[in-house]
């Protein structure tokens, strides 16, 4: 465009129009280590390109609209609910972090053991619904932490039946990488199967058929086969997992998932760490910020642990298309019922938005 239109020269993109999508409510960019600051400097609305856009706003929320559970003044109601925890006005005065009370019909409050709770409210039957692919598309429990998910994630897995299979990853350090050559030789291989982080599937992987998974990474986009796609397991064999997509306009296709390097995109060792395993995390609970993009009919959103960054709590509470389809478990160390959680909101992210 700025090569055929010297007018253009100067303006971002060549002075072509890109539309782009977003909601400010939402998760900022992930900073490792980084502040508030940190975070909000590393948004569009603070970036040099942003005094060149112009700001649509989209009015209605056609999540919820596709619900048939609730009249028009319910719906209103819940929809304003959810912005008002986006835009930080629950709670009184907010300048980072408040404290909000959740209303009561949205509340998981009478349980003896809290994890079995908040997973017999969303996934009733289990044992009988398990395999049912229809069934599941619409279901996943919500978590602030990974090691939450993880201990969700397993307690359901064993309560399946079926046969287990475990795969295990090889992992290797880049050698041309750094610090590598000193990392191979100091670095055990039972130290590099302990490393864990966000985005990098375990050492271990234990599996069944019928269990709902998500990739990490891009295998085929023209398949759908994208970071962030849901499947269900299918078969395991030893060297590939046949599994079928759950969501989007290839519902339905069986795909075959086979092993491929990894490597944290962020790593936080000073080496770098290569893994070669499924690309895969099982997603019968998933962390919020996984969460981005989905549309389900029952979310359960379980907070043993407070959320911690900005949007979190409303990404959690907005993935639901009705509010009958969520609810929410809030209990303290000692799994004693909480009636409010903790909400982040950076209102200063919003002061480009006008």
């Amino acid at each position: 465009m700025s090569s055929t239109n010297n007018n253009n020269a100067n303006l971002p993109f060549g002075g072509k129009v890109v539309v782009s999508g977003g909601d400010f409510r939402q998760i900022l960019p992930v900073i490792p280590g980084g502040g508030r600051t940190e975070i909000v400097n590393a948004s569009i609305c603070s970036s040099y390109i942003w005094d060149y856009c112009s700001v649509l706003r989209l009015t209605k929320n056609m999540r919820l609209e596709e619900s048939s559970h609730a009249d028009n003044d319910e719906l209103a109601l819940f929809s304003q609910w959810i912005l008002n925890v986006g835009d930080g006005n629950i709670g009184g005065p907010n300048d980072g972090i408040s404290e909000i009370m959740i209303p009561t019909e949205l509340l998981i409050s009478n349980f003896e053991d809290p994890l079995s709770s908040i997973v017999d409210c969303i996934y009733p039957n289990l044992l009988e619904n398990h395999l049912d692919s229809n069934w599941l598309q619409s279901r996943a429990i919500l978590c602030s932490m990974l090691d939450v998910v993880e201990k969700v994630n397993q307690y359901i897995i064993m309560k399946i039946s079926g046969d287990e299979k475990i795969y295990l990853s090889s992992d290797s350090v880049d050698k041309s990488y750094g610090s590598g050559q000193y990392a191979t030789e100091t670095l055990t291989p039972e130290f590099l199967n302990s490393l864990q982080c966000s985005g990098l599937p375990h050492h271990a992987l234990k599996l069944k058929v019928g269990i709902p998974i998500m990739l990490l990474r891009n295998l085929d986009q023209c398949a759908g086969l994208c970071n962030g796609t849901r499947l269900i397991i299918t078969k395991l064999s030893n060297h590939v997992i046949e599994a079928e997509v759950l969501v989007g306009s290839y519902l339905g296709k069986k795909v075959l998932i086979p092993r491929m390097c990894m490597s944290p995109s962020q790593s936080p060792w000073p080496f770098k760490f290569d893994r070669r395993q499924f690309p895969i995390v099982v997603s019968y609970a998933m962390t919020i910020n996984k969460s981005q993009g989905q549309s389900l009919s029952n979310v359960g959103v379980y907070l043993p642990k407070p959320v911690f960054s900005h949007g979190q709590l409303y990404v959690a509470i907005s993935r639901a298309r009705s509010k009958k389809g969520l609810k929410i478990l809030i209990h303290n160390k000692e799994g004693h019922v909480l009636s409010s959680t903790t909400n982040i909101v950076f209102k200063e992210i919003f002061s480009n938005l006008k």
